[in-house]
């Protein structure tokens, strides 16, 4: 096998073949003045087994683009078969139809990848796992609570409390929580389908005098953890971190955060970001064996 760092993913893929030892082949890539994307291939892929790795942060159409082309390159070029590992993986929250007339989008972005030529597909923690069943291919969801949790440990941090902010996260707070034998709970949190505005209401958690760490699968907008965190602030919490998968941080939400007593914010480098201090490189590795 070889990996193939894609344009989003070139330090991340690098760190994946490093870990198993493998050789990675680089894309040359390059804007053009009109925005479209060139991608070459710098060695031969021809009756390889590739592993492609290739987040789809924002600007996340234009990395679904580069994704696609890249997948149908490396067919075209004689790959024997094509892995593909997205880090993380945009339009996943679009996985239900909550409104008559809205478009399941995760799903139709699953088949467009299919229909390119993908053998195999791999993300990290996906909004929501059931979705994978769009797929005709395998298709598996790895876990960063691994890779956060061995982070917590080593941070030294006293006696956490790992927190989801609302009951969709609960299983992410439990996998950390069991895996560095702390306690963990959830609030819970109600979001307006027309406004998208949240409220959260805090549910049976002493925090005072203690240390909390918010986790969550993505930070966008930074609302959700803030509410949370001035409830936790207000009950007397000592220390809140917010620790995510994918830290997207759009305009505002870190400032949102700190503002809202938020002490340190952590992610993985699904997204790449002065914040993602966890690396999934490990993770990745171990899912490709």
């Amino acid at each position: 096998m070889i990996i193939v760092p894609g344009p989003s993913s070139m330090k991340l893929g690098k760190e994946v073949a490093a870990l198993l030892g493998l050789r990675s082949v680089a894309v040359e890539y390059k804007n053009f003045p009109d925005g479209e994307s060139y991608q070459r291939l710098t060695e031969s892929v021809g009756g390889e087994d590739v592993a492609l790795v290739h987040t789809t942060y924002p600007n996340q159409d234009k990395r679904l683009v580069e994704l696609l082309i890249i997948i149908d390159g490396l067919k075209s070029l004689g790959a024997a078969k094509v892995r593909v590992v997205v880090p993380y993986m945009a339009y996943a929250r679009q996985d239900t139809r909550f409104r008559e007339g809205e478009v399941v989008s995760i799903n139709s972005l699953f088949k467009m990848i299919q229909s390119a030529g993908a053998d195999e597909f791999y993300t990290v923690d996906l909004h929501k796992e059931a979705s994978l069943s769009a797929f005709g291919i395998k298709a598996r969801n790895l876990y960063a609570t691994e890779v956060i949790a061995d982070y917590l440990k080593r941070s030294g941090l006293e006696e956490p409390y790992i927190l989801s902010p609302d009951k969709g996260a609960i299983m992410i707070a439990k996998r950390i929580g069991e895996r560095i034998g702390a306690e963990y709970g959830n609030f819970e949190k109600t979001r307006d389908r027309i406004t998208g505005a949240i409220t959260v209401k805090g549910e049976k958690v002493n925090a005072r005098g203690r240390n909390v760490a918010i986790v969550d699968d993505l930070i966008s907008t930074g609302g959700t953890i803030a509410n949370a965190a001035k409830i936790l602030k207000e009950g007397g919490a000592k220390r809140v971190i917010a620790i995510c998968s994918h830290p997207l941080l759009v305009a505002g939400a870190y400032e949102r955060m700190m503002g809202a007593g938020v002490d340190e914010v952590l992610g993985t480098d699904t997204v790449e970001s002065s914040i993602g201090k966890i690396s999934v490189a490990p993770l990745i590795a171990k899912g490709l064996q």
